[in-house]
């Protein structure tokens, strides 16, 4: 049965039946996936997270009434490269909304991209409603109140002077060597009836981090991507006026409040272009009406929520909380990634732009400010990729661009480094890396004289180059899926061409003319491996998909190289347990040093192996006695279940992924901090990810409907495959009852998995 959808005035009903006393410690989802809190929070543990792709903030209400938020960018890059909050802000109400026996609710609704809370009284009812537009650089916060009320808006900024990172906290710049300084936020007095202050980069480590890496020469010809970098924004409403350079307040009480909140990341000469460019910004805005904006905003997410959907009900009652979990999970984590998935820079795996302070927490983290983070500013590959593979399925393309944006823009400084470290043609990825494709500090290692260039120090990533190979794969999806040939032509080709020239000029072959991998690594797992499975199916699967491009889009000298360099591969490894054979991580390898399963890297992300292909009992067996079980965090098992049809393990993962919590977060969706930070966005990834594959699959031409999908599970759904593809679906008692196809061409394309 359809689930209707959530209406607005339903909406209203639900938040109004949901009122109770305010320190009742309650949260409620919906069935549109909206979350409803029925009591303030405590502290920013407690608070909702919300974006435009570009701008984020974390928002809640303490018990004193007062509204407060977090303000974030994806751009916000310090001296550090540390992505640092653009501040914290804080609305006081008087008088104060929320007196004795007053009800409470604050509800994000996702279908609207908005943050609606309300205090309802006797004597006073009123709203505050929260958006970041999802057109433009603004937050606003809307008040209506039946009686007049005033507003104090507040600054509370924490950089207030230069301090020295210290203990625990210095792994929030992790990469960076010596002393570490936090620099000051600026606060711009004489702004009248306006909050303005920004960060400014006066200084910047990136030249230093180039010229340790042997590539000062190339840095001469670049421009630094952080030195002179402000961010910061400006704060304004309707009848509030200057109290102090970091307070506005209300002339006189009023029944409506409009508050705006502008801002801005740039690179100018001085912080005074800077302000112009704010300014400019900000009128370009106000040309356009609140209402004709508030109408664009929630057309982009009704358009956002069209694109696709997974829906699941079931009549048994075991499951059934699992599935409330699975629904909210899978809504939530997408939502999260269109708050901050179309920034200037890919979605940060450790936190995103939703990170909140950690000063009255009871564990090990306690007292960091919203800045910190672990594993501080750069990306990994092994985390930074999955969030991005969930978004071919959901149609969430637009999306992928940043990151591609950002591997493409390192391409001169990889190719560059390739030369000088190995005197050859073609372009590697480190595992590690900032965002200008650099290794960190202390990745690389500063004392370099008893190495030669480009070797690193950190042993678990010395030889963790596959990371291209996957993004090269990644890229060609998403040309498969979209048809873009300019983004073939500008992004994918140039790309992945350099990264199989590496791989094809970078060892040498053997007696049997075959290629040896040697040095080289299994992942972090082996640090001693030779001939790894990853490389090899990773090369041979990008080289097969690249041969598959039409003609016209390469050369007949780079397909010659292709099929050559598949013919010039060793074998992939193989291992035997009790008597049977089993997916090896490499030909020989060494000393198990971290937690992955390489060889399971055939089944995902390169989808050598899996339903339809040849020895899936062999993958089966393989994945079936895989050294590390877990589940959560980076941890793929769910999503390389889905891809073998062994539907009982990935459902039972993908409910334990959503249904997880974290200990110290009231938000569903603030998992971790796992490996890593919270919010955990590799964990809602491969959960997203793996919950897609059970239900479809793509491989060439073919659709796989349904491969792993469990009878007892109803279902409705909509997701993207290749060609510009879409497939609507509904699932009743296991049977597949409706299927819409467009174009309906690709209908003969289709493979039923309970056929």
């Amino acid at each position: 049965m359809r689930i209707a959808r959530f209406t607005r005035l339903h909406f209203l009903v639900v938040m109004l039946a949901l009122g109770s006393q305010v320190h009742a410690q309650q949260n409620v989802t919906s069935d549109s996936g909206a979350v409803v809190w029925t009591s303030p929070s405590k502290d920013s543990r407690g608070s909702m997270p919300i974006g435009n792709g570009e701008i984020g903030a974390n928002v809640w209400v303490e018990e004193s009434g007062d509204l407060l938020f977090y303000l974030s960018r994806t751009d916000s890059w310090s001296e550090n490269c540390r992505l640092l909050k653009l501040g914290k802000i804080r609305v006081a109400l008087t008088p104060n909304p929320i007196p004795e026996g007053t009800s409470f609710s604050q509800t994000l609704d996702v279908d609207q991209g908005e943050i609606l809370i309300r205090f309802k009284g006797d004597e006073q009812d009123l709203t505050i409603q929260f958006a970041v537009d999802a057109n433009h650089s603004v937050v606003t916060v809307d008040v209506e109140s039946s009686q007049p009320i005033e507003a104090t808006v507040s600054l509370e900024h924490w950089r207030t002077s230069r301090r020295e990172l210290e203990g625990a906290d210095v792994h929030s710049a992790y990469g960076i060597l010596g002393r570490i300084f936090v620099e000051p936020d600026t606060i711009l007095g004489n702004q009248k009836n306006q909050i303005v202050w920004h960060h400014r980069n006066e200084r910047s480590i990136w030249r230093a981090n180039m010229e340790l890496q042997a590539l000062g020469t190339l840095a001469q010809k670049q421009a630094d991507p952080l030195l002179r970098r402000t961010f910061g924004a400006s704060i304004e409403g309707d009848g509030l006026i200057s109290q102090s350079p970091t307070s506005l307040k209300s002339a006189e009480p009023a029944h409506e409040i409009h508050v705006a909140i502008y801002s801005l990341t740039a690179q100018t000469e001085t912080a005074e272009h800077w302000l112009e460019q704010l300014k400019l910004s900000a009128k370009q805005i106000e040309s356009t009406s609140r209402d004709e904006r508030k109408a664009a905003h929630r057309e982009w997410w009704r358009a956002f929520w069209d694109r696709s959907y997974i829906r699941i009900s079931t009549n048994d009652d075991d499951d059934k909380q699992v599935l409330a979990n699975i629904n909210r999970g899978y809504r939530l984590q997408r939502f999260m990634n269109a708050c901050a998935g179309r920034g200037a820079f890919p979605i940060k795996f450790n936190g995103s732009i939703f990170t909140v302070d950690t000063l009255d927490h009871e564990d090990r983290f306690k007292g960091f400010d919203a800045d910190y983070r672990q594993w501080g500013g750069p990306y990994w590959w092994q985390n930074t990729r999955l969030p991005y593979w969930s978004m071919l399925e959901s149609g969430d393309l637009d999306l992928m661009m940043p990151l591609f944006k950002m591997f493409s823009a390192s391409l001169e400084t990889r190719k560059a480094a390739t030369q000088k470290y190995y005197g050859h043609d073609g372009a590697f990825f480190p595992e590690t890396q900032y965002f200008w494709g650099a290794y960190t500090e202390s990745n690389y290692g500063a004392d370099r004289s008893e190495m030669p260039d480009g070797l690193t120090k950190n042993l678990f990533i010395r030889y963790y180059w596959q990371g291209g190979l996957e993004l090269s794969l990644m890229m060609l999806d998403y040309f498969a899926f979209t048809g873009d040939e300019e983004f073939a032509e500008r992004s994918m080709l140039p790309l992945a061409s350099e990264i199989l020239t590496f791989f094809d000029e970078h060892w040498e072959r053997g007696s049997d003319g075959k290629i040896r991998f040697d040095p080289a690594m299994a992942l972090e797992t082996y640090r001693e491996a030779v001939n790894p499975l990853v490389e090899i199916v990773g090369i041979q699967k990008v080289c097969e998909e690249m041969l598959a491009l039409p003609e016209s889009m390469t050369t007949e000298e780079q397909r010659s190289r292709w099929r050559r360099l598949i013919s010039e591969l060793p074998p992939v490894p193989m291992g035997e347990l009790e008597g049977e054979p089993v997916l090896a991580p490499a030909e020989s390898y060494t000393g198990k040093q971290n937690i992955e399963n390489p060889e399971l890297y055939a089944i995902f992300p390169y989808r050598r192996y899996g339903l339809g292909k040849p020895d899936l009992e062999m993958a089966r067996r393989t994945f079936v006695n895989r050294l590390v079980k877990n589940t959560g965090g980076w941890q793929q098992n769910a999503i390389k279940a889905a891809y073998l049809g062994l539907t009982k393990e990935a459902a039972k993962m993908v409910g334990q992924n959503f249904s997880s919590k974290s200990g110290q977060h009231r938000f569903p969706a603030m998992w971790g901090p796992n490996y890593d930070w919270t919010p955990d966005q590799c964990h809602g990834g491969v959960a997203m990810i793996a919950l897609q594959r059970m239900l479809l699959q793509y491989e060439g031409g073919k659709i796989r409907v349904l491969p792993a999908w469990p009878k007892h599970w109803d279902v409705e759904f909509k997701l993207h495959a290749p060609r510009q593809t879409t497939i609507e679906g509904r699932v009743e008692n296991g049977n597949l009852v409706d299927m819409d196809i467009s174009p309906p061409s690709r209908r003969r394309d289709i493979i039923s998995g309970w056929s």
